[in-house]
């Protein structure tokens, strides 16, 4: 695996849907899109090739998948700047290098191939490895600092939110007697511990019965949520007039942010009953999609991993109104 390149490693979800959607605003001369989550570069890398005057700036908290990354599109040169970054810190990236706005935004939420496929990364239930799950092994608690030191009622309550896993008690119970055994440190470990804690009808459907957990306890480790929370209305600040976002989400309580935020802003905020809108609460966003859109046949057969994929798209239509923009990211996030 380690020997193969980046383009082999990693098939862009969506690429050809996404190029397509993002064409239109970054057709001028010095548009420039943010791909937020830049991974391995397999979407950058496609819109450099589709659109010859782009310039892309990738942010990526992975340092591991920018530096493989950087070596991929290393070919485009200078329309190609890589930065070290959690996505919600968009706008302190921008405002570094001088850059007030962007024509396009890009985000492909969740975990990456490259950790899916590195072993000792953790974020397998398929293969036994240390339980660290971070997306950025620099620092910060790993899944077994979670496992081992939260309380019982914190762990029901993240795999409940996090991974929606309706047997959250019997799980959460069983980890807290084992680690008074011994910490818990390896995948292997606690995917027999969780297949022992569902009722065998249960773990006949649905999926591998630890799916659930692994999901959730990644969303902890990394705040995905949080992030994502922050992220979606800063991304849309950022965008001129014109530019356009989108975004590729792979879980339900990903999507359901994404959603929410996008509709928001193709709301009118104008209070039931008034006769007149006010141009301050006329939407700001247009709707590109019509509800998500989802892998169609021939994208499922070509890449697997695309199965669960939701994408939505919007287009910025004006400037956002002053009492409905977000704050500032930095201090908040976690910037290097």
């Amino acid at each position: 695996m380690g020997e193969q390149s980046p383009a082999e490693r990693h098939l862009p979800v969506l690429l050809d849907r996404c190029v397509e959607l993002l064409a239109p605003a970054l057709a001028g001369p010095g548009a420039v899109l943010v791909d937020a989550t830049l991974g391995m570069g397999g979407h950058a890398e496609g819109v450099l090739r589709a659109l010859p005057d782009v310039r892309v700036v990738g942010l990526d908290r992975d340092r591991e998948a920018l530096a493989l990354a950087g070596a991929r599109l290393a070919p485009f040169g200078d329309r190609f700047t890589g930065v070290h970054a959690v996505y919600d810190e968009m706008r302190d990236v921008l405002d570094d290098l001088g850059l007030p706005a962007v024509q396009g935004v890009l985000m492909d939420l969740g975990v990456s191939s490259l950790q899916l496929d590195e072993v000792e990364r953790g974020f397998s239930y398929a293969r036994d490895a240390p339980l660290d799950m971070r997306m950025d092994t620099s620092g910060g608690a790993t899944a077994a600092d979670v496992l081992n030191a939260y309380d019982e009622r914190e762990l029901v309550r993240v795999l409940r939110e996090y991974g929606e896993e309706r047997f959250a008690p019997r799980i959460a119970r069983a980890v807290v007697r084992a680690r008074q055994e011994r910490p818990l440190e390896r995948t292997a470990e606690l995917v027999d511990l969780v297949r022992a804690s569902i009722p065998a009808a249960a773990r006949a459907t649905g999926g591998h019965p630890a799916k659930r957990t692994f999901q959730a306890l990644r969303i902890e480790v990394n705040g995905e949520l949080e992030v994502l929370e922050r992220a979606v209305p800063v991304a849309v600040d950022v965008l001129a007039v014109g530019g356009r976002i989108v975004v590729e989400a792979y879980q339900s309580l990903e999507d359901r942010i994404v959603k929410r935020a996008l509709a928001t802003g193709a709301t009118s905020s104008t209070p039931p009953g008034l006769p007149v809108e006010h141009p301050d609460d006329a939407p700001y966003l247009r709707l590109l999609t019509r509800g998500a859109e989802e892998a169609d046949a021939a994208e499922l057969a070509r890449n697997p991993r695309a199965q669960s994929v939701r994408l939505r798209a919007a287009e910025r239509v004006r400037a956002t109104p002053a009492a409905r923009r977000p704050g500032r990211a930095r201090g908040a996030g976690d910037r290097r």
